[in-house]
Parts: structure tokens; sequence; C-alpha cells
């Protein structure tokens, strides 16, 4: 399955939906993981942490919607 994790765009949301330990969780599961570049930022989680982790880093959250079997988000899309 293909996971996507978009950045959060509520105003004062700061978390990210998942961890890299939680896409290496994934990842050693069989999955896929993508994340949209600055997904972690407002928690302090590098693009190069979930790179290290096994995510590919994507663009857009476009790219995430449109790619991913199964979506993680703190809120809700707007």
């Amino acid at each position: 399955m293909l996971v996507g994790v978009p950045r959060e765009i509520k105003n004062h949301e700061y978390r990210v939906a998942i961890t890299p330990a939680g896409v290496k969780e994934f990842i050693n599961h069989g999955h896929k993981v993508i994340v949209e570049t600055g997904a972690g930022n407002g928690s302090a989680i590098s693009d190069d942490a979930y790179k290290a982790a096994g995510a590919e880093i994507v663009t857009s959250a476009a790219d995430v919607w449109a790619r991913a079997e199964m979506i993680l988000k703190v809120k809700e899309p707007i």
C-alpha cells in the first residue's frame, strides 16, 4: 500500500501525522510512504529524517492526494 502524508495547512497546526519511526514501521511491513516536503517542519522533523526512514519526499500535496492509497493527517482536509 502507498501511504501519503500531506503537510497540515490549518492555522496554528504544527503537528504531523507520522514520525520517521512510524514511516520505518510501514516500510518494514512492506508498504511505501510518501511525505510532502516540509510536512514535519512544525514538529522539528526534517525531510532528511523522513528520507532516512525510507519515505519518498514529494513536492506538493496534490502529488500525495493523487498517488496515495491511504492518507494520514492530523486535521480534516479543508
